[in-house]
């Protein structure tokens, strides 16, 4: 079976011959397997699955020793977690032969998992096209006693209702009110105890969903980093769609390798191995971004010590908040240019009332009355039948844009009538209105607590230079200085990059030995008489900063990356507001321009602090 694992003859004749005791074992397995999966059920793949026995390692610090439980001992997540062998022999032999590389090319089958995290979200897939066992217990899948293909046609959708949405398209799901409005199903692996919102892997045909993978294919990355898996990636899909699943099962929590390694359940010297891999496959996908992101405690870096490099965060929006969060929970040292957060505001009409909260909730229920009208429409037509949004709204309800005195511009007309909320078709991004009592800001603390934030400083260039450019520290403008600086520039013509600003600070770092398994850099040595040096300049800019080259390039970007940018939309719907510490007089659209905006505490603030 591999290294250090066999079956000899005589057992080969108690399963395979007819008139043998274990033959109709063999056989009742032999029908469940063809029941559920597509590989051969082979005398071999029967031993693997049901005959090997388990391997469980010491979870004693001062052991750690692997040991081999007995033929009738089931091994479980709870006995994995807390097994302590006892002994102080040393490891067995054939243990250590696992960890080489040559051992994988000698395994005859690749190990296939029981009672993974990854099960409930997978019923759709042939088990052991996606790393698990065929033989698993029926009653432990949905669908457990019908064919894949059968549990495809009785997968669960979730019906998306078109009540009480507005024109960013959020829906609720499961609705069971309004069902004469139904116009969006969408295919969703419904888990038990778990939000429909998390979804880490396709269901069969699907396409296009956010932070999903395929559960059956590696990804052009995943061969780049795992390239002795290419011929057969069984072993690391089941790996790695085990962490997947365990993470979207709690992700509040940092995902460890002690917490994973206990649902690895497979027989054999392979276990062995899968646990060894096991680690890899978690540093792979946290550097990827799959997992371990967010607001998490972080009590040690996620990666290891030698890649903990400096980095300059230039925006500090949610975007920025959140790569720096990330990076700090690599283990990086970050810089990060930002204003200071703000309150909320108040929403105010243009003549300075605070809105009536009665008001905007009728209003609100007679436009999505008009958007229901226009998601009937578009059942049932095709991209070219497609019109301008604004031109259906009035021909479905003229009467709703004389009382709201809602207005078309150039940029509304952009707005397709059939794709306005096309991201409702993804689980992820679907649901209703969520309101946030204490404002967006909250969210924004959280990323940024613990950070290392700079105010009052936006950088004006950024230059790419050669390396046999001056060696120059990274300079931080502190919030004291009331210098308010913007980027100008960004020079990447060589192996440096400088980032410059407004009032001349600079800010160096080299890129060293990048490569695809190593996308961290070294930077220069620092010069004595410059500021601090940093390894890595990370640009979150908005999109329309970048659109009107408030940020220079040199070399210019790419044509692909400037087609990129000039092509997405972005501040088409929007939505604007303003607080003050009391109600404004009625002011025209000249002097709104030129008005002084207010926070808590009448303080003026200035425009610049202010987005749209």
């Amino acid at each position: 079976m591999s290294c250090g694992e066999h079956f000899c003859n005589e057992c080969f004749d108690h399963y395979y011959r007819s008139h043998k005791d274990g033959y109709e074992t063999f056989s009742s397995w032999k029908r469940v397997w063809t029941g559920n999966g597509k590989s051969e059920p082979s005398l071999k793949a029967f031993m693997a699955d049901q005959q090997l026995p388990y391997w469980v390692q010491c979870t004693k610090a001062d052991c750690g020793k692997w040991r081999q439980l007995s033929k009738e001992t089931q091994l479980t997540a709870a006995l994995a977690s807390s097994y302590r062998c006892g002994m102080k022999l040393n490891s067995v032999k054939r243990v250590a032969g696992v960890t080489d590389s040559w051992w994988l090319s000698m395994l005859i089958l690749p190990p296939l998992f029981k009672d993974s995290p990854a099960s409930p979200f997978l019923s759709a897939y042939y088990p052991d096209c996606v790393g698990m066992s065929p033989s698993a217990s029926p009653s432990n899948q949905p669908h457990g006693n019908q064919r894949p293909e059968q549990r495809r046609a009785a997968q669960p959708h979730t019906v998306v209702s078109s009540c009480n949405r507005g024109l960013f398209g959020r829906y609720w799901l499961n609705c069971e009110h309004h069902s004469d409005r139904l116009c969006v199903c969408v295919c969703v692996c419904v888990v038990p105890g778990l939000s429909p919102y998390f979804q880490p892997f396709y269901q069969p045909n699907e396409c296009g969903k956010a932070l999903c993978v395929r559960p059956d294919m590696m990804e052009l990355d995943e061969l780049y980093e795992f390239p002795e898996f290419s011929r057969d990636p069984t072993m690391y899909l089941a790996l790695r769609n085990l962490v997947l699943a365990a993470w979207n099962r709690d992700c509040k929590e940092v995902l460890t390798l002690q917490k994973c390694a206990p649902h690895v359940i497979v027989r054999g010297l392979v276990r062995v191995r899968c646990v060894q891999e096991l680690d890899r496959v978690l540093y792979f996908m946290t550097r990827k971004g799959l997992i371990n992101t967010g607001a998490l405690q972080i009590k040690w870096p996620l990666l290891p010590e030698s890649q903990h490099n400096k980095v300059l965060v230039i925006g500090a929006g949610v975007a920025g908040l959140a790569a720096a969060r990330q990076l700090q929970n690599f283990g990086m040292q970050l810089g990060l240019r930002m204003h200071k957060l703000g309150v909320r505001c108040e929403l105010i009409q243009e003549g300075g009332h605070v809105t009536d909260p009665a008001l905007d909730k009728r209003m609100d229920f007679h436009f999505n009355a008009v958007l229901d009208a226009v998601s009937e429409w578009r059942k049932d037509k095709s991209q070219s039948q497609d019109a301008p949004l604004g031109e259906k709204i009035q021909e479905v309800y003229k009467t709703f844009l004389q009382e709201s005195g809602l207005q078309f511009t150039d940029l509304e007309e952009k707005v397709s009538a059939r794709s306005w909320d096309h991201n409702e078709c993804f689980a992820q991004f679907s649901g209703d209105h969520t309101l946030l009592t204490d404002g967006y800001s909250s969210v924004l603390h959280k990323l940024a607590q613990g950070l290392d934030i700079r105010l009052n400083t936006a950088v004006f260039q950024l230059k790419h230079t050669h390396a046999a450019a001056p060696h120059r520290r990274h300079a931080f403008m502190s919030s004291r200085s009331g210098v308010c600086l913007q980027v100008q520039h960004v020079d990447y013509s060589g192996e440096g990059v400088t980032v410059t600003s407004s009032c001349g600070s600079r800010w160096s770092a080299q890129k060293v030995g990048h490569s695809r398994s190593s996308p961290f850099c070294r930077v220069f040595s620092p010069h004595p008489s410059d500021g601090r040096r940093v390894s890595q300049v990370l640009v979150t800019a908005p999109l329309a900063l970048l659109q009107k080259n408030v940020i220079g390039f040199s070399p210019p970007l790419p044509d692909r990356k400037l087609k990129a940018i000039h092509s997405l939309g972005a501040g088409v719907i929007e939505k604007a507001s303003e607080c003050s510490c009391c109600v404004c007089q009625c002011l025209s659209p000249a002097k709104a321009l030129t008005a002084p905006r207010f926070v808590s505490g009448g303080a003026p603030v200035p425009h610049a602090l202010l987005g749209r």
